[in-house]
C-alpha cells in the first residue's frame, strides 16, 4: 500500500460546522448592532482560522486590531458552548473512518480552528478514530505552513509522500503541496472543484468512499 496515513482538515471536510460557526459570530455581531451575514457568505470566511473570520465579518469601519481582539474573544466564548449543536459529520465519513481504522491506516486532524475547539469537536464527534488532532495555537504555524503536518509524519515514522492530505480548501491543498504530501480535495466542502485544482489538488473526490479506492 503506497499511502499509510491520512491527515484530514476538519471544517468542510469531516464535518459541516458552517451553521454553528455562523450562528456564534452573528450572535456577537447582533450584540454590537453590527450587520450579520448569511451562511453562504460565511462559507468564504471559513478556512484561515476564527480570528481571520472575525476580521472578515466585522464592518470595515469597525475593524481595528482592538475591535477584532475583543470580538474574537466573544466569538470564541459563544462558539465554545455551541460548537457541536448543529455540527455533524458529512455523509459517509463515519463509515470511512471505521473502514480506515480496520485497515490500520494512521489518521490525524489538522485544522486552522483553535486547538482547544479542534480537539473538542474531534473527540466528541469521532471518539477514538484519530490518534492526533491539532488546531491553531500559534498564528505563525497556521496552514498553509506545513510544520504541523510534517510533525505528524515524524510521529508516525512515515515519509510525507506516504501520506494523503485531505481538505476542502485552497489552503489545505497548498499545505499538502508544501508538506510534499498527496493533495486530495473534497467537493462537498466550502470551496469549488476549480479552486481546489488550481491550488494543487491532484485529485478531487465527490464522496467519502472514493478515498478507499485511492488507498
Amino acid at each position: 500500500m503506497k499511502y499509510k496515513g491520512i491527515i484530514f482538515d476538519l471544517d468542510g471536510t469531516l464535518v459541516d460546522s458552517l451553521h454553528d460557526i455562523s450562528d456564534a459570530m452573528n450572535k456577537v455581531l447582533q450584540g454590537l448592532n453590527f450587520p450579520t451575514h448569511t451562511y453562504e457568505t460565511y462559507q468564504y470566511f471559513i478556512g484561515s482560522g476564527l480570528r481571520n473570520l472575525v476580521s472578515k465579518a466585522l464592518p470595515s469601519t469597525n475593524n481595528s486590531d482592538e475591535q477584532i481582539e475583543i470580538c474574537f474573544e466573544c466569538m470564541i466564548n459563544e462558539y465554545r458552548e455551541m460548537c457541536t449543536v448543529k455540527t455533524k459529520p458529512y455523509e459517509g465519513i463515519i463509515e470511512l473512518l471505521e473502514n480506515l481504522t480496520s485497515e490500520n491506516i494512521k489518521m490525524a486532524v489538522f485544522s486552522n480552528k483553535a486547538d482547544e475547539l479542534t480537539k473538542k469537536i474531534a473527540s466528541e464527534i469521532f471518539s477514538n478514530h484519530f490518534d492526533t488532532a491539532v488546531g491553531l495555537s500559534t498564528e505563525a504555524l497556521k496552514k498553509p505552513n506545513p510544520f504541523e503536518a510534517i510533525e505528524i509524519s515524524k510521529r508516525w515514522n512515515l515519509k510525507p509522500e506516504e501520506i494523503l492530505f485531505v481538505g476542502d480548501s485552497d489552503i489545505d491543498m497548498q499545505t499538502a503541496v508544501n508538506a510534499n504530501m498527496f493533495p486530495v480535495g473534497v467537493s462537498w466542502g466550502y470551496r469549488t472543484e476549480e479552486e481546489l485544482k488550481t491550488s494543487g489538488a491532484k485529485l478531487v473526490i465527490n464522496n467519502a468512499s472514493e478515498l478507499i479506492e485511492i488507498l
